[in-house]
């Protein structure tokens, strides 16, 4: 059965209202932003490798949260530019056990300096030092998001039938 243009786009914003929707529940216990965070809606980083049209949504998803970030357009621009270069990398992954480590890394790579840079201004030993803090706090959340909250959705959703006609045809 071929997926419409119309089916895929529906999809991609329904991704996109649950990943703020969720985003914007955990910041209510501060989970959202800052130093420690386990951002739930991350979980939904692994959809593209079950549905590749919803790696837009993810990114739209991102966009709309980072609005509230407390690091401001640069959040706004490198968080999302993360999650639209993550949620591609997983749409290319070959097995489902790997479909959670792109966001993990290109996340660790990107908003760990990101966030130093806003807190510290300048490349120097405290910059390093507040990357080095931001990393060994962000990156433990993410793997729990992503790996466990993840592959929960990565084994649950292919045995639901309203998702059978949307599964990439490898998955």
């Amino acid at each position: 059965m071929r997926r419409s243009f119309t089916h895929d786009l529906t999809l991609a914003a329904m991704v996109a209202a649950l990943y703020a929707l969720l985003s914007y529940f955990g910041d209510i216990f501060g989970l959202s932003f800052g130093h420690v965070q386990i951002r739930f809606a991350e979980a939904l980083t692994v959809l593209p490798f079950l549905f590749p049209a919803t790696a837009p949504g993810l990114a739209v998803g991102c966009l709309i949260t980072n609005l509230l970030s407390p690091y401001g357009p640069v959040d706004v621009i490198f968080g999302t530019l993360a999650t639209a270069i993550a949620a591609w990398l997983t749409m290319k992954m070959p097995k489902w056990y790997l479909a959670a480590l792109p966001p993990i890394l290109v996340n660790a790579v990107i908003l760990p300096p990101m966030w130093a840079w806003a807190e510290v201004g300048a490349v120097g030993p405290a910059f390093w030092m507040a990357c080095g803090l931001n990393a060994l706090t962000f990156i433990p959340g993410e793997a729990l998001a992503c790996y466990v909250l993840g592959t929960l959705l990565l084994k649950t959703l292919p045995n639901i039938d309203v998702f059978k006609p949307s599964l990439r045809q490898a998955a």
